[in-house]
């Protein structure tokens, strides 16, 4: 009897150690995430956000962002997006700083100072950011629509300060590539 009573404590802990295909059994139908696959690629953190971004959720794209910062390292066009996701949260001081930063690294970055211009608009320096949207739009050679809408919008509301009190105004955030983004005043 006394031989027995060792071999309970091995075959209880052999026991918790088999897959009796429960709850932990992963499966096709099974409710829990799949395991992570260290050998697996992963998703660039800047295209999800950017995505994310289009569809509207700012907060998990500002952490996407963030996940690219730590793979990637806080590069400028990491900086547009945090500053760009802060200011469709309405992070409106977080979102400046992160932008003159990105111009100060990257003076003719066109795209960064059109995304600057929107913030001073949303703060409501109308006339700083009619300069900004001027220097945008001549370092982009009047390429980009987006960036004349803004500057166009600007120069309205300069020359009517009442004018943007009225209408809700849509100003364009862009990024590097085709997108853009849409900043709807409340």
């Amino acid at each position: 009897m006394r031989k027995a009573l060792w071999a309970l404590p091995i075959l209880v802990f052999l026991a918790a150690c088999s897959d009796t295909g429960g709850l932990s059994a992963k499966s096709d139908d099974s409710p829990f995430a799949p395991d992570v696959d260290p050998d697996g690629d992963s998703v660039n953190g800047l295209i999800v956000g950017h995505r994310l971004m289009e569809a509207g959720q700012y907060e998990l794209a500002m952490d996407a962002f963030k996940r690219a910062a730590v793979s990637d390292g806080l590069t400028p066009e990491i900086l547009v997006a945090l500053g760009s996701s802060n200011l469709a949260l309405g992070r409106l001081n977080q979102a400046e700083k992160l932008l003159r930063r990105v111009i100060d690294e990257k003076p003719r970055w066109s795209e960064a100072w059109n995304n600057l211009g929107v913030v001073l608009m949303e703060r409501g320096e109308d006339a700083e950011a009619s300069e900004v949207f001027r220097r945008a739009y001549a370092l982009d050679n009047g390429e980009s629509d987006a960036i004349r809408d803004n500057l166009r919008l600007a120069l309205e509301k300069l020359d009517n300060p009442d004018y943007g009190e009225t209408i809700e105004q849509d100003y364009k955030l862009v990024r590097r590539g085709s997108s853009q983004y849409l900043i709807r005043r409340m």
